[in-house]
């Protein structure tokens, strides 16, 4: 006979095992990635030779001019699309795996809130939806671990709105909220999902400049108090700066990595840190790196 409590000690054990092989293994990697789109009879050349590694928790973010293949390179991470040469990771996984297996989240550019929805029900609706589609398909080859949970209980989400200040607005429409309360509901939506990794692809850039400045730091406290690894798109030189670990600088297309510029600048950031004279001497780093990358 088998003795059921061994067995079950050995399935957490193995479970745990899996879990904490996930947490070692980079959050996302490139390894020599290139990326052709070919619309109509031409062929457009986005990424060349691109290798890169995120480490768990860590705020990357990538800059460089249009077309530079900022956004193809998060869309790769998120299964969306798939490279031509080269591997693409997550959480050691296929991306097409990892989406599988809820290990991502998406914040794009436009808020995408559903205008039916009330702010709580925006916030909640991919929780919802995750759930429902675990309930209907579990995988037969994912163990509990290796999944992401349905996302937040209702008592954290309701915690994290009100401390985005979203509180007096949880029953508002999205027609009836300003651009940036409608991101900062995209962004809780995101975090709500409780997945280990966010993908966001220029969130700020339709918002005005002060209101942009007050998101940078109000997703840095998000960030910082719910550990999540970012990768980050953004044409905005201080953005990157104030907000990352590390920024990765692309060249024009075919886009390639020219130069990873490390943020030395102390944890937790708040608004005053640009006045710094270490902020403005890597914001002149990354200006110079861009320059560089444009002329080879």
């Amino acid at each position: 006979m088998f003795d059921t409590g061994l067995l079950g000690a050995d399935m957490l054990s193995n479970e745990d095992a899996l879990s904490n092989e996930l947490e070692a293994a980079p959050a996302v990697s490139f390894e020599a990635v290139s990326k052709w789109f070919r619309p109509g009879n031409r062929i457009i050349h986005a990424l060349s030779q691109v290798s890169l590694t995120v480490a768990p928790e860590e705020f990357v973010s990538l800059i460089g001019p249009t077309g530079c293949g900022k956004s193809t390179m998060l869309r790769l991470a998120g299964g969306l699309l798939e490279a031509d040469r080269g591997e693409v990771r997550v959480h050691d996984r296929s991306p097409v795996e990892a989406r599988r297996q809820k290990r991502y989240g998406f914040v794009p550019q436009n808020p995408a809130l559903l205008p039916w929805r009330t702010v709580r029900d925006n916030v909640s609706l991919l929780c919802e939806v995750n759930r429902r589609n675990s309930n209907s398909s579990p995988s037969r080859n994912s163990s509990p671990s290796s999944n992401s949970s349905a996302g937040m209980s209702d008592g954290d989400k309701l915690a994290m709105l009100d401390e985005i200040g979203l509180t007096p607005f949880l029953d508002a429409l999205p027609q009836e909220l300003s651009g940036g309360l409608q991101q900062r509901v995209s962004i809780a939506r995101a975090f709500a999902l409780g997945t280990p990794l966010l993908l966001m692809d220029e969130p700020f850039s339709a918002l005005d400049e002060i209101t942009r400045a007050d998101m940078r730091y109000l997703l840095l406290d998000l960030w910082r108090s719910n550990a999540k690894t970012v990768l980050f798109v953004t044409h905005s030189i201080p953005e990157a700066v104030a907000l990352s670990d590390r920024v990765v600088v692309l060249s024009g297309r075919p886009g390639r990595v020219t130069t990873v510029v490390d943020v030395a600048l102390s944890r937790p950031r708040h608004a005053d840190v640009e006045d710094s004279d270490e902020f403005r001497r890597i914001l002149a780093e990354i200006r110079d790196a861009l320059r560089h990358g444009w002329s080879n």
